[in-house]
């Protein structure tokens, strides 16, 4: 009886809006809930969008995907059915009086009802049947100019000296990202254009908001994620690096193949300038397998990622990038 209530209710509110979207959180992992998730997204047509600590576990190759910082999301929705989003999300509370609330074992109803002992994944796949297909959002942000991705300008005279941190992620996603991959993200300028990656499906991604995290973090994940053969991708910045740098020989006796893009400042501000692919080359010690460069400029980071998706895609491999 409270999930058919917590169905009707929802679909009043939702059907009645001119132009709905749905929003995914980091809850829809725990809830098991993804693939009915992206049925439900199939089926009701709604412009589909992810928080930044749910990235990754929507595909974001679905042709209704877009930017969560999209005008279309942000302002211009009337209807939004939040699903897993932790109650604590900005966005939410700014848009609860005209949101359907999706948790793991209970729904709310804008600022009013709330269903206990309802299972999400049996409510959205019960739900996909009773929305009125609705793509009003998506067709607003496909003719808008608001597009939150940056391009680098073709043509631009690149510097010599060091390359630009634009430059540096275009080609990572360009180059790196599959299916076989995953992001790991750490606080700071990584997380922030990690989030304008558009990730294909499979992709894992992971981030934290600590200082030093993202290594640890890239040992545990390739660990775990080694028998499915996922290659873990992570930019650490210099000074991350100094905290857990040692984790690099764990990686090695474990044989992970992981790849690091180490971004250097080439003004020297913030922490004491290592020489850091020696640092790698040091713990390494001729033992296990490891590929470490240093590159200054674009060409060279091209040469780079070609070498770690060829000829070393088999072992682990650290470039150093002198970022301006």
């Amino acid at each position: 009886m409270g999930l058919e209530a917590a169905l009707e209710a929802a679909a009043e509110l939702l059907n009645s809006a001119a132009k709905p979207v749905l929003i995914a959180g980091p809850k829809l992992r725990v809830a098991d809930a993804r693939q009915v998730f992206v049925e439900l997204s199939d089926s009701c047509g709604y412009a589909v969008g992810v928080i930044p600590s749910g990235k990754g576990l929507v595909p974001e190759d679905h042709p209704h995907f877009v930017p969560t910082g999209s005008e279309i999301v942000q302002s211009a929705a009337d209807g939004y059915l939040f699903v897993g989003v932790p109650v604590y999300n900005d966005l939410l509370v700014a848009k609860r009086e005209k949101s359907v609330v999706v948790q793991p074992g209970r729904v709310a109803i804008g600022n009013g009802a709330a269903f206990g002992c309802v299972v999400m994944k049996e409510f959205l796949k019960a739900l996909s049947e009773k929305l009125t297909p609705n793509s009003a959002a998506h067709e607003d942000y496909l003719t808008s100019s608001n597009n939150p991705i940056e391009e680098e300008e073709e043509g631009a005279e690149q510097p010599q000296d060091h390359v630009k941190a634009s430059v540096l992620f275009k080609h990572v996603e360009k180059m790196m990202m599959s299916s076989e991959s995953a992001v790991i993200a750490e606080t700071g300028e990584w997380w922030v254009r990690s989030q304008k990656l558009k990730l294909p499906n499979g992709c894992g991604y992971e981030y934290g908001s600590s200082m030093g995290w993202s290594f640890g973090a890239s040992l545990g994940y390739a660990q775990a994620a080694a028998p499915a053969g996922k290659r873990v991708i992570c930019c650490v910045a210099d000074r991350s690096f100094q905290v857990t740098f040692q984790d690099v020989s764990t990686m090695m006796r474990w044989g992970h193949k992981s790849v690091f893009f180490l971004v250097r400042m080439d003004d020297g501000k913030g922490c004491k300038r290592w020489d850091y692919a020696g640092v790698v080359d040091a713990i390494h010690n001729g033992e296990g397998e490891c590929w470490t460069a240093k590159v200054r400029c674009e060409e060279e980071l091209v040469g780079a990622i070609e070498t770690v998706m060829g000829e070393k895609k088999d072992c682990l491999c650290f470039v150093e990038v002198v970022v301006g």
